[in-house]
């Protein structure tokens, strides 16, 4: 893995493949590290010659932390996303957006296929729609335009998906171990490297 400047934060990214090849930037959905690609995804990519890059996200995995910004106000979020407003958020997905083309920009990358899961889709449509320059292709899995004339979400799942589940640990191909309070929240123990490597 290495790390890059990224509009003054630190980036941590892995590249897969030959430097030679068209380049597929993966984007990773809320909370999720790099190491959450399936291998077997990125080994079909490289084997048909593209330059696999992933990356963790501000205030995911081995990237920068915003720990200054606090835990996110899910109610406050969730209540100003029914009115139409403005999350009261520390940054929003144009700013993650702006991340990913920073990386490209850092790693002198001028195009790349652009592929992002759940939240991660959603980031990169507005790479897509802001930065067309970067892009040769989208692809967007398991996510959303957040028009809102699309059907809501079942009270239910939202209760589900808005719940604060119990501090998890998990091992992790390469021996990390990621300590998971909450997917996207701060003030966190941070990722440690274990001997299981």
């Amino acid at each position: 893995m290495a790390r890059a400047s990224v509009r003054g934060m630190g980036i941590e990214y892995i590249s897969h493949g030959s430097s030679e090849g068209e380049v597929v930037l993966l984007v990773m959905g809320v909370g999720g590290q790099l190491t959450l690609w399936p291998q077997g995804l990125i080994d079909q990519l490289t084997g048909k010659g593209f330059r696999v890059i992933a990356y963790d996200a501000r205030d995911v995995g081995l990237s920068d932390k915003m720990d200054e910004a606090g835990l996110p106000d899910i109610p406050a979020i969730t209540e100003a996303a029914k009115r139409g407003g403005v999350a009261p958020v520390a940054y929003h997905l144009e700013d993650m957006a702006e991340d990913a083309v920073g990386l490209l920009d850092a790693l002198d990358i001028q195009k790349a296929h652009i592929v992002g899961g759940s939240m991660g889709g959603m980031i990169a449509q507005l790479i897509a729609s802001d930065h067309p320059e970067h892009v040769l292709s989208l692809t967007s899995i398991m996510s959303t335009t957040a028009n809102p004339g699309l059907p809501e979400t079942s009270p239910e799942l939202t209760r589900q998906m808005t719940k604060v589940p119990p501090t998890l640990t998990k091992t992790c191909r390469g021996g990390w171990t990621i300590l998971l309070p909450m997917p996207g929240s701060h003030n966190r123990p941070p990722t440690r490297r274990t001997n299981n490597s």
